[in-house]
C-alpha cells in the first residue's frame, strides 16, 4: 500500500477557523510584500466537481464517470447525439457531504444499465450505525432510483445478458440486475478474491486470489461448478485476461521475492507473462523481463494496459528502457515490439473495441504535461489526439471506435470529462462533455500560469517543479515563499489540474497561496513518477538514507537565489509522504524554514516499516531507518509546525503523530495540532479538506505574513 491522499474526505464540525475573510496584513518594510487581498476564497477554489473513473459502454457509445461535487458523489453519463457531439446528464441523485464514495462502474452488455459499488469506508456521519459497507447497486438509464443488489464490491458485468459478478461475504457471487432470484455464491476459497474477468462467451470467470505470501489465478466454470487453478506457484500471480476466442488466459507473475514499498532496489528477479489453458490449468511462460532495468514489475498508474489485442497479440507495460512503455507480443512467443519509444512515461491505456489500437496517455515532448495518443497494436507511428499546454489522462475508447473520452485540464480549468471524435479518419479538438456542471464561482480565470522550473539538488540530481508567482509579481518586491511536497511518493504534480482528486485540490491550494502573495514552488522530488526508473527508484531513498532530502535543500536554494523571495519567510507544507518531507525539513533545517504544515507525515521509519513488512517493506538497517526519520533530528527542530492527522488513518498509523507531538512537547517546539476524529487518511468529507486548508492558511499566515511589533512572529 502506498502513502497517498486520494480525493476522499471527513466529518468534523468546522470551527470559527473557517472564516470567509482573512485579516489584512501590514508590511514591515517597503521592500517586503504584504498579504494581498485574494481574488477568490479557498472555498471558491474547491468548488468545481472532480471527475473520476471514466468507463465506456460495450454498446451505444456511451461514457459514464463519477463526479464528486463538494462531497456529493454521483454517476453521470454522456450519450452521442445526432450531430456527433455528446449530451451529458446526472444519473444518480445522492446529496449531502456524507462521506460515502462511489467506486467501480460496470456497464451492462447492451449499454442500458450500470452496476456500481457504493460505500466501503467508515462513514463519519453514521458512526452510531457502524460502518458504511461496500454495496453493489444497479441503475438503468431510464430510472431515477438505484436498486440494491447486495453487500459487495468490484462489479464485473457478463458479456451477454444481465448478470453481474462481484466480490462479497469473502466470496465471489453472481446476481441478476433485474433482481430476480437471490445472489448466488460461486467461489469461496482461502484467499481474498478480485480482478474478476468473464470469458468472451460468459461461461467462465477468471479471478485472482490473494493469499498473503502468494497469489493464485483461478477459473470458475459456471456449468460444471468447478475451479481450475492456472499453473499455481509460490509467486504473486495477477491480472488475468482472456484470449478473444476464450481458449487461453494470460496473467502476470511477480516473483515472491519482489521488493516491497519504499525500496531503493531497481532490479529484482524478473517478472513474467504466463499463458494457461483454462480447462486443464496447464501453463507456460510466454515472456519474462530481462535482468536489470524493468525486471521489477511496475504497473501503470491508471487504466491497465494489459490486454489481448487483435491478431493474437498481447499488450503490456514494461520499463525495460528505463521508462514505462507499451509493448505487444505474439501469444505464440517471440520478441516484444516497442509501441511507444522515447524518453517519456505511459500512465494509462485502453484497447479499441476491435482490439487493433491502443489509446494511451503519456508525457511525451513535455514531462510536466500529459497528452492522449493512439497507436496500432501491431506497431506503427503513434498519433497525438490532444494538444497544447494541457493535462489529459485516463482515456477510454467509445464502443463505436470513433470517439475517445478522458479527463482533461489546464492551468486555469480543473479536471473535466472530455471527448475527441474523428471525422474522415482525423480526430478533432477536445470538447468538455459536461459544461453545465461547472459552478459560476470557480475562480480559474484568476489563477496564475505556473512556470516549469528545473533545478539541481546538492548531489547533482535534476528536479522538476512548478513555480507559482503572485499576480502582478514584481522582481523588486520580496515575498514569503512556500515549498510544497506531494504524497505517494509514486506521484507527479503537473502544470495544471491533476487526474487524482487530492492533487487537484492541492494545486488549487497553491493557486490560493499565490493569490495571497506567496511564491510557491511545488517540488517533484525523486521517488516520484514521470521522469523514468532511475528517478522513481533512486539510491538511498526513504528509510535507506533519505536521499530525497537533497531535493528539499535544492528547492530552498533555488528560491533563496530569487530576488523576489524573502528568505527569512520560507515555509513548507505537504501531506503523507509530503508530510514526511515537511517534518524532515523542519527537523533538520529550522534555520532555513520558518514554519510548516505536516499532514499525516511519517516521523519514525522503524515503526512504519513494521506495519508494511507484510508487503515486503524493509530498510538496510534499523539504525539507517531511524537516522532517516525526522524524530532522529528532533533536538534541532525549532520552527513552529501545524500537525494534522485523522485518527482512523489506514495508511500512516496515527501513532506517527502521537510520537511527533510528544517529542515536540518535550523539546518545547511551538506547535499546533488538529486531530480529525473518525476520519481516514483519504479524507472522506469535503468539509475535512476545508478544515485542513483553512487551518493551514491561517497558520502559515501567522508565521510568514503577519507582523508583530519589532518584526515577524
Amino acid at each position: 500500500m502506498r502513502l497517498q491522499i486520494s480525493h476522499r474526505i471527513l466529518n468534523h464540525r468546522v470551527p470559527a477557523l473557517l472564516r470567509s475573510a482573512l485579516i489584512a496584513i501590514v508590511a514591515f518594510s517597503g521592500s517586503v510584500a504584504a498579504a494581498q487581498s485574494p481574488a477568490f476564497s479557498i472555498d471558491d477554489a474547491l468548488s468545481a466537481p472532480f471527475p473520476s473513473g471514466p468507463v465506456a459502454s460495450p454498446a451505444g457509445a456511451r461514457i459514464a464517470w463519477i463526479f464528486d461535487a463538494q462531497g456529493s458523489r454521483n454517476i453521470w453519463i454522456a450519450e452521442p447525439s445526432a450531430n456527433g457531439s455528446f449530451a451529458s446528464r446526472q444519473l444518480t441523485r445522492y446529496t449531502g457531504d456524507i462521506g460515502v464514495e462511489i467506486g467501480t462502474l460496470a456497464w451492462s452488455s447492451d449499454g442500458r444499465a450500470l452496476a456500481f459499488e457504493r460505500g466501503g469506508e467508515p462513514n463519519p456521519r453514521s458512526l452510531s450505525l457502524g460502518t458504511s459497507p461496500e454495496q453493489i447497486w444497479t441503475i438503468a438509464l431510464g430510472d431515477t432510483t438505484p436498486r440494491l443488489i447486495d453487500d459487495g464490491s468490484s462489479p464485473a458485468m457478463a458479456p451477454h445478458g444481465d448478470t453481474v459478478a462481484y466480490v462479497g461475504h469473502n466470496s465471489i457471487l453472481i446476481a441478476a440486475l433485474t433482481g430476480s432470484g437471490k445472489p448466488q455464491t460461486i467461489v469461496r476459497d482461502l484467499g481474498r478474491d478480485g480482478s474478476l474477468a468473464w470469458s468472451p462467451d460468459g461461461s467462465r470467470i477468471a479471478f485472482a486470489s490473494s493469499r498473503g505470501d502468494h497469489n493464485l489465478v483461478g477459473v470458475y466454470d459456471l456449468a460444471h461448478k468447478s475451479i481450475t487453478w492456472l499453473a499455481p506457484s509460490v509467486d504473486r500471480d495477477r491480472d488475468p485476461i482472456w484470449s478473444p476466442d476464450g481458449s487461453k488466459v494470460a496473467f502476470v507473475r511477480v516473483p515472491a521475492a519482489a521488493p516491497g514499498p519504499f525500496s531503493s532496489t531497481r532490479a529484482a528477479e524478473p517478472w513474467s507473462i504466463w499463458i494457461a489453458d483454462p480447462a486443464t490449468g496447464k501453463g507456460h511462460e510466454l515472456w519474462h523481463a530481462h535482468v536489470g532495468a524493468g525486471s521489477r514489475f511496475y504497473p501503470l498508474e491508471g487504466n491497465s494496459a494489459f490486454g489481448w489485442g487483435a491478431d493474437d497479440r498481447i499488450v503490456f507495460p514494461w520499463e525495460g528502457t528505463g521508462w514505462v512503455h507499451l509493448y505487444s507480443i505474439s501469444a505464440k512467443g517471440g520478441t516484444p515490439a516497442l509501441l511507444t519509444p522515447g524518453d517519456f512515461e505511459i500512465f494509462s491505456a485502453d484497447l479499441s473495441p476491435d482490439k487493433r489500437r491502443v489509446v494511451y496517455s503519456s508525457n511525451q515532448d513535455d514531462l510536466d504535461h500529459r497528452h492522449v495518443w493512439d497507436v496500432p497494436v501491431a506497431g506503427g507511428a503513434p498519433t497525438r489526439l490532444t494538444t497544447g499546454p494541457t493535462i489529459a489522462d485516463l482515456p477510454v475508447f467509445a464502443s463505436d471506435g470513433n470517439s475517445v473520452a478522458f479527463l482533461y485540464a489546464d492551468a486555469r480549468n480543473p479536471m473535466r470529462p472530455a471527448v475527441v471524435s474523428q471525422t474522415g479518419g482525423r480526430f478533432g479538438a477536445a470538447k468538455d462533455i459536461a459544461p453545465q456542471s461547472m459552478p459560476a464561482e470557480y475562480p480559474g480565470a484568476s489563477f496564475v500560469e505556473p512556470q516549469q522550473v528545473v533545478f539541481r539538488s546538492p548531489d547533482g540530481m535534476m528536479i522538476h517543479g512548478q513555480l507559482f508567482l503572485p499576480p502582478g509579481e514584481s522582481r523588486v518586491t520580496r515575498h514569503p515563499a512556500l515549498l510544497f511536497f506531494h504524497g505517494g511518493p509514486y506521484r507527479q504534480m503537473l502544470l495544471g489540474g491533476n487526474p487524482m482528486g487530492a492533487y487537484t485540490y492541492m494545486y488549487e491550494m497553491n493557486q490560493y497561496f499565490a493569490s495571497r502573495g506567496y511564491i510557491v514552488l511545488s517540488v517533484n522530488y525523486r521517488g516520484g513518477t514521470g521522469y523514468g526508473l532511475n528517478f522513481r527508484v533512486p539510491p538511498n531513498f526513504g528509510p535507506d538514507g533519505a536521499s530525497e532530502y537533497n531535493d528539499v535543500l535544492g528547492a530552498a536554494t533555488f528560491l533563496k537565489a530569487r530576488p523576489d523571495v524573502d528568505a527569512k519567510r520560507m515555509g513548507v507544507w505537504g501531506g503523507s509522504y509530503g508530510g514526511y518531507l515537511t517534518a524532515l525539513a523542519l527537523a533538520r533545517s529550522s534555520d532555513i524554514f520558518a514554519a510548516g504544515v505536516d499532514y499525516a507525515g511519517v516521523h519514525d521509519w522503524t515503526g512504519l516499516l513494521k506495519v508494511y513488512a507484510a508487503a515486503g517493506a524493509k530498510s538496510a538497517s534499523d539504525s539507517m531507518a531511524w537516522a532517516s526519520s525526522p524524530l532522529s533530528s528532533i533536538k534541532k527542530w525549532r520552527s513552529p509546525v501545524l500537525v494534522i492527522q485523522a485518527d482512523d488513518d489506514h495508511n500512516v498509523p496515527f501513532d506517527q503523530s502521537v510520537l511527533l507531538v510528544t517529542a515536540l512537547r518535550e523539546q518545547k517546539v511551538p506547535h499546533e495540532l488538529i486531530v480529525i476524529p473518525n476520519e481516514i487518511h483519504d479524507l472522506l468529507l469535503h468539509r475535512s479538506w476545508r478544515l485542513y486548508f483553512h487551518a493551514q492558511s491561517d497558520f502559515l499566515d501567522k508565521y510568514l505574513l503577519r507582523v508583530a511589533e519589532g518584526g515577524l512572529h
